[in-house]
């Protein structure tokens, strides 16, 4: 089955994002690996040709099994064990752009040239062997050395990253210490900006590896283009409990506005979680986060492209999904099984949104 939803910039610049998942669940997992591929396939045939994707991530029930099973891509991809809670094995998230040309560099990573910018694509970094601290100042360094390597940094030009963390109660603390640390030496402070980004429990195929890391980055931003997006009134600076990551991060262009939502969870504007234990409360008052950060973006819900759900009790599924299958009919949605960083959360989600506007800044 697809979801999909497609977004159209001023002048006519299309982007899709697409989230298929199995609607035999009866099949081996090489069989419903086939069903993703056949509707992938359909997929592209219908968005034409000059639609391409840019960036994939595989959702997998037992990654150890699975991932070597997965077909290449000609794109940035990622893969990460956080098992549909559809009772499925497997599902796919892509996003789309037209006209976009994405390549693999030397370095592993993915740059696409699209008009004046570059935009730089990193999925599934990881360092096996190595605990949760040294791992996340690692791949931020080596994300740093890249982007100084075209001219850039973490700080002027990293948008997003995701970073899927193994036994996430256990090793989130490193995590945090690790990209503080990281942060710390290259200049992201909360005097400067932080990244927009999600901090998710998530298995990799080979398990020593603590946590893994998504990032993606634009070179070729003006001062002022990328742009912090906080919504005080809802929910705290992420400092004021020593971790580090911007609420939102919103990018205006000449066509578009392109605004990425950290993982949101039911907190308040002191840092506290907010209806300890009511999952259906819960997911009422992280909306209102999410729509909060969307308004302050000047953005609505109806130019969200796409929603990920992360629930840590694979029992809470069933009110779940009847709530945001009411709320959301119209936008691409997978709710997963992947734990939240801090226990009292008994959700999370996270959107990407894309809206049509005029700036003097140059055209996506």
């Amino acid at each position: 089955m697809i979801q999909k939803k497609t977004l159209i910039a001023r002048g006519g610049g299309r982007e899709t994002h697409a989230i298929i998942t199995v609607d035999d669940k009866a099949k081996d997992f090489k069989g419903q690996l086939r069903g993703i591929e056949d509707e992938y396939n359909r997929l592209l045939e219908e968005e034409g040709e000059r639609m391409r994707p840019v960036f994939k991530r595989w959702f997998l029930s037992d990654s150890a099994n699975q991932a070597a099973l997965l077909p290449d891509s000609d794109c940035a991809v990622s893969m990460v064990e956080q098992a549909p809670l559809n009772l499925t094995k497997v599902a796919l998230w892509i996003w789309l752009i037209e006209d976009a040309r994405p390549e693999r560099r030397a370095d592993g990573s993915y740059a696409m040239i699209h008009g004046d910018y570059m935009h730089i694509m990193e999925g599934g970094c990881c360092r096996p062997g190595i605990g949760p601290y040294a791992s996340t100042y690692d791949m931020l360094s080596s994300t740093e050395q890249r982007l100084r390597g075209l001219g850039g940094s973490l700080l002027e030009n990293c948008v997003r990253t995701w970073l899927f963390v193994q036994n996430v109660d256990v090793n989130y603390s490193g995590v945090v210490s690790g990209r503080n640390s990281a942060f710390e030496e290259f200049g992201l402070t909360p005097e400067t900006r932080f990244i927009a980004s999600t901090g998710i429990g998530g298995r990799h195929s080979d398990k020593s590896v603590a946590v893994q890391m998504d990032s993606y980055s634009v070179k070729g931003l003006r001062e002022g283009q990328m742009r912090q997006i906080n919504a005080p009134e809802y929910l705290n600076p992420t400092c004021e409990y020593g971790v580090a990551f911007e609420r939102a991060t919103g990018i205006d262009y000449g066509d578009r506005r392109h605004l990425f939502v950290s993982g949101t969870a039911s907190i308040d504007n002191r840092g506290r979680v907010v209806w300890e234990g009511d999952i259906r409360k819960q997911t009422e008052r992280m909306w209102i986060n999410v729509e909060a950060l969307l308004r302050e973006a000047d953005c609505e819900w109806k130019d969200v492209g796409q929603i990920l759900v992360y629930l840590r009790d694979p029992a809470d599924y069933g009110v779940v999904s009847e709530m945001f299958a009411k709320r959301f009919p119209d936008i691409p949605y997978i709710i997963l099984l992947a734990p939240v960083c801090r226990p009292g959360w008994l959700i999370e989600m996270e959107c990407m949104a894309m809206k049509p506007i005029e700036s003097s800044y140059a055209d996506f």
